[in-house]
């Protein structure tokens, strides 16, 4: 930001500078800022054109951008036309205009054919908007790897070399490796009808063994403290009161909190699954507060004609006008209605799940930790502190949704102890002494 800074942006507008950066880092988070390419900031700002925002902020980005690009002297500055994009950007540009009128009628399906196949096929397999968009870009990038002039034109003998190019000259981590071959293997699938694909040897990347960090019950208490906003912080409590995941936590529902049971119903977690865990008794009375507050914006929402519960097209058709009761209402509801991409049709989805981060990565900067925590640190202290206090591998398990049995002994190491507690070496000499 220093470097910003001494190109003239104001004090006032540094923050938002820096936000902008992060969002692009945010999309390519095992990659330095340097080693992108041209093609990555163009993909992200593209992205940003879709967004329902004011031009100004997004002609920022295009700034902001570039501006950065400057101060780490980043190869790919000179590869981006900035004059081009902030036009497209600040709507002057009449392509640009001709594509969001032609992307609102396709109802955001992407522009080339065989993408479009490839994401009408993923929806009726009931992927997510964010796999769908994350397998078309990867399908993409695959593209420009090879120059590519279509999708069409992409073979099985192409996966091969780009997976080895994100390995060797990308150095992603195994995961995004895996995602992509997944999201490739997903288009000859689902496009082409190949139920078996001969793909060349590639290099796998290396996936070292990681430890999770682990907050102890005061750091988890000084974190939580910190959080002065009561949603956010119920949010977090959630997150290690009853071992949710970020999004989980973001997506539930009011129909989803058993109150006389204490208990908060997992619906359509990870890989699909649905799960129970227990809900904290000494959150309820937050809870309750929290579905009051809902019921209000609900009721409001009523008032406007709005009130139709964000759901999947099918399921909101199937539901009719059960769709608009408050069960369906999200628990942690955005701050203002937007269109859905699907259908067109206004509601209110759930909140942000970046605005729960920043809180907790706030407070984690404000308690004085020098761990480096996340909103996922607070899972894996609700599973350690679980075992700390006897319960069985097996129960975690079930807990935390896990489908291998193997993924939850990871918490024992932590422990530092396969079935009995150790003690170190050295605390026995100094105990003899």
């Amino acid at each position: 930001m220093q470097g910003l800074a001494k190109q003239g942006v104001q004090a006032k507008a540094l923050n938002w500078y820096r936000i902008r950066v992060e969002q692009l880092l945010a999309h390519h988070p095992e990659v330095r800022a340097g080693a992108l390419q041209s093609a990555d900031i163009e993909d992200h700002l593209a992205t940003i054109g879709r967004w329902q925002a004011p031009e100004w902020q997004k002609t920022q980005v295009v700034d902001a951008l570039r501006r950065f690009g400057a101060a780490i002297r980043a190869e790919w500055l000179d590869a981006v036309d900035w004059p081009a994009w902030h036009a497209r950007l600040a709507g002057t540009d009449a392509q640009l205009q001709a594509e969001r009128v032609d992307m609102l009628a396709r109802g955001v399906l992407p522009a080339d054919p065989t993408l479009r196949t490839f994401a009408i096929r993923l929806r009726t397999l009931q992927r997510s908007l964010r796999t769908e968009e994350t397998y078309t870009q990867w399908v993409q990038r695959c593209c420009r790897f090879h120059r590519l002039a279509a999708p069409d034109a992409l073979a099985a003998h192409h996966v091969g070399p780009f997976l080895s190019h994100l390995a060797a000259d990308r150095q992603v981590s195994a995961n995004t490796q895996a995602q992509a071959l997944n999201a490739l293997v997903a288009f000859f699938r689902t496009v082409h009808g190949l139920e078996t694909l001969a793909i060349d040897a590639y290099m796998p990347s290396r996936k070292p063994r990681q430890v999770p960090t682990v907050l102890s019950a005061r750091e988890v208490a000084a974190v939580l403290g910190r959080i002065s906003d009561p949603q956010f912080r119920l949010m977090a409590t959630l997150l290690y009161g009853a071992g949710l995941r970020l999004m989980e936590a973001v997506r539930l529902r009011v129909k989803d909190l058993d109150l006389e049971h204490r208990v908060i119903l997992v619906l359509d977690g990870k890989s699909g699954g649905s799960r129970r865990t227990p809900l904290p008794e000494s959150l309820l009375g937050d809870v309750r507060r929290q579905i009051d507050h809902v019921a209000a914006l609900y009721a409001n929402d009523l008032a406007r004609g709005l009130g139709l519960a964000s759901l999947p097209p099918a399921l909101g058709r199937k539901l009719g006008t059960a769709a608009k009761t408050l069960s369906w209402a999200y628990l942690f509801p955005a701050t203002r209605p937007a269109v859905d991409p699907l259908d067109g049709v206004t509601k209110r989805h759930h909140l942000a799940e970046c605005q729960l981060q920043k809180a907790v990565s706030a407070a984690v900067r404000a308690s004085g930790l020098t761990k480096r925590a996340s909103c996922h640190t607070l899972r894996h202290s609700f599973a350690t502190h679980l075992l700390e206090h006897g319960y069985d591998i097996r129960s975690v398990q079930e807990l935390l949704g896990h489908k291998d049995v193997q993924t939850t002994m990871i918490y024992t190491h932590v422990l530092n102890r396969p079935g009995i507690a150790v003690r170190s070496p050295a605390d026995l000499l100094a105990a003899a002494s």
